[in-house]
């Protein structure tokens, strides 16, 4: 079981942001917030840490009594483990079971129990992430003496956290001077939260939206013709100005591409959203557009060399290279 800092939860947010200089151009500049640099690697360290700080300040959790289960496709079941634990709670994780098995060892390294879905595993109510929701919700339900489950699909501190806290960062490092901000959609907390925080400093910014094909394999978003919207997201989707839809392959392509011209390598659903910025940047004739990488690359080898986006050895040459730039990082 890996060793953790309480000095972490200090170090929540406040992430970078890079222009990516090779997509951009005199006119349009192209930036990307890393959230990999919060401290369990994923933008969903600051909904986990926001739920549960809410859930104690509501009373609904008790340290050392309740133990807090979550469906995630990965990274929200990361920070979960992490903070929890560092909280003072034990976690069970439903997750998929086609998620990579490095998120998998990274969930157990955490010290959380780990609970993989399949098709016959629970009810059909959707493609993956749908029927780990449906089963964190039955074993929730049977005991809720004894489990909570916070819901980052319909849990609106999930969306504070991008509105108190990405928002205005996001703002506050582009000296106001966002146009266009972009975003992958999985929960919906992130591209709602920074979006309305954006809109009520300038009705002008656009906020668009990413999604991925159908039977995609990209972990962390949703296609929304296959799978649930989202309570959360319903309830502020008037917020998005425009919608792309990309595929496998445009990910895919984009993941090595952003390895090759940045020296970042990051996960899928960034390859999926910077596939977005790029139509976008050929529509535009100028601007300031805004990114999230919700994750770094190096939990999805296994992915990467299955779809034939790096060969192990590649993959490994690339992640020694690669400008990872976080010394607090825990995960590798």
């Amino acid at each position: 079981m890996i060793t953790l800092s309480p000095e972490l939860l200090n170090k929540i947010g406040n992430t970078p942001i890079v222009e990516l200089s090779s997509f951009s151009s005199s006119k349009v500049k192209v930036y990307a917030k890393l959230e990999w640099f919060n401290p369990f690697g994923s933008v969903k360290d600051r909904a986990a840490y926001w739920m549960l700080k809410d859930a104690e300040r509501k009373g609904l959790i008790n340290r050392g009594k309740h133990i807090i289960i979550e469906p995630t496709s990965g990274n929200t079941g990361i920070a979960l483990s992490g903070i929890a634990r560092l909280l003072g709670y034990k976690v069970e994780i439903v997750i998929p079971e086609k998620a990579s098995e490095e998120t998998k060892s990274i969930l157990r390294a955490l010290g959380a129990d780990v609970h993989e879905t399949s098709d016959d595993l629970c009810p059909r109510v959707g493609v993956g992430t749908d029927q780990s929701i449906s089963l964190a919700k039955a074993i929730a339900k049977a005991r809720p003496d004894k489990y909570f489950m916070p819901n980052q699909y319909e849990n609106d501190a999930n969306f504070l956290a991008h509105y108190e806290g990405t928002g205005p960062e996001i703002y506050k490092q582009t000296d106001g001077k966002v146009t266009h901000f972009v975003s992958g959609v999985g929960t919906g907390g992130t591209i709602t939260g920074v979006g309305m925080y954006l809109k009520e400093k300038d009705s002008k910014i656009k906020i668009i939206a990413v999604q991925p094909q159908k039977q995609h394999l990209i972990q962390g978003l949703r296609n929304f013709e296959e799978s649930n919207v989202p309570s959360l997201f319903e309830r502020r989707m008037y917020i998005v100005d425009e919608w792309y839809t990309i595929t496998n392959e445009e990910s895919f392509t984009m993941v090595k591409e952003l390895y090759s011209r940045e020296r970042l390598l990051v996960g899928p659903s960034s390859g999926c959203v910077m596939a977005a910025v790029c139509k976008l940047v050929d529509k535009i004739d100028e601007g300031i557009v805004v990114t999230i990488f919700a994750d770094d690359g190096r939990k999805f080898k296994s992915l990467y060399t299955q779809q034939g986006v790096f060969t192990s050895n590649e993959f490994d040459h690339a992640l020694r290279n690669a400008t990872m730039l976080s010394d607090s990082l825990l995960i590798i």
